[in-house]
């Protein structure tokens, strides 16, 4: 009887997990592919950082929370503000400013990777800025997250999740059916005593 009631136990167990982490993967793509590919949690954009030029402080492989800035706040930015910019129409670049140039809607930004040892080579235009990091940084979980957007990472956090579920389930009906099956032969066998 013990063992039965830990195999359910377990069955639930493993069961609530696989449906869950189902469902949070499921969650995780819709969100992603609803907001264009940049994942906001509470206000904060999440991106992977691809490079070192801001080790020791930011991770080769981190995640950081970047605060999306519009308007004015992209002319009042200062010295020592880490940023998220457009260096060119499909790259982004999170470095510090070094040196803040012109005034009014002429302002630019000369940034550097705190791990590079020359500036950038050609200034930011304050209109470029997209967010300020602010200090919020998950190591290593930028390599699950390019990996979950590849065709791969997707075999391999929603096919292979499905699957595995799918399979539990066809054990879990496999097994009550042979118990079914043994509760009849013994029945069977009790009543042909």
């Amino acid at each position: 009887m013990k063992k039965r009631t830990l195999f359910k136990w377990v069955n639930r167990i493993v069961s609530t997990v696989l449906m869950v982490a189902l469902i949070a993967v499921l969650v995780l793509v819709v969100i992603n592919k609803a907001s264009g590919g940049e994942p906001e949690v509470f206000g904060y954009q999440l991106k992977t950082v691809l490079s070192g030029s801001m080790e020791p402080d930011i991770q080769t492989g981190s995640i950081i929370a970047v605060k999306p800035i519009d308007g004015e706040t992209k002319y009042n930015l200062k010295k020592d503000d880490v940023i998220t910019f457009m260096e060119s129409e499909d790259k982004l670049v999170t470095h510090r400013i070094i040196e803040v140039s012109g005034s009014g809607e002429n302002i630019t930004y000369t940034t550097k990777g705190d791990n590079n040892n020359a500036p950038d080579t050609s200034p930011v235009l304050a209109e470029n800025v997209i967010a300020v990091y602010e200090g919020f940084t998950i190591p290593y979980i930028g390599y699950i997250s390019s990996f979950a957007q590849s065709p791969k990472g997707a075999i391999a956090f929603l096919i292979i999740p499905g699957f595995l579920m799918l399979a539990y389930s066809i054990f879990t009906i496999w097994r009550a059916i042979r118990q079914l099956d043994d509760q009849k032969k013994i029945s069977t066998d009790a009543t042909n005593s």
